[in-house]
């Protein structure tokens, strides 16, 4: 079976990488805007990756939902802070979010295997 995580963080360089060779200068400024909002600030990264999974599972981006959790685990979010952050995120966003909460939890677990 494929490593669900392997997989996804190539396809998703991949593309990029295609997205970013067509010089677009819009497409490059909001990339460049995205990395530069979940840099160090008045909030720190892990508390900004946390906000942003929120939003994400509020917004059924099942790709960004991925997204933050690698970049939570690796700011050194535990699983209680993200269930927690999930738990928010599908009161925030209501019974619509649960089938975007089971697939997060199980990319989590992905995420979790990793470390084995």
């Amino acid at each position: 079976m494929p490593n669900k995580v392997e997989e996804f963080n190539a396809y998703r360089a991949k593309m990029n990488d295609k997205l970013l060779a067509e010089n677009n200068k819009l497409i490059k400024r909001i990339f460049n805007l995205d990395t530069n909002a979940f840099m160090p600030g008045a909030l720190d990264v892990k508390t900004k990756e946390l906000l942003g999974l929120v939003a994400s599972a509020v917004m059924r981006c099942d790709d960004c939902v991925k997204y933050h959790l690698e970049s939570s685990k690796e700011s050194g979010a535990s699983k209680e802070e993200v269930i927690e952050t999930l738990g928010i995120a599908t009161l925030i966003g209501g019974t619509i979010v649960i089938p975007h909460l089971r697939r997060a939890y199980e990319y989590w677990e992905d995420l979790e295997g990793l470390d084995d």
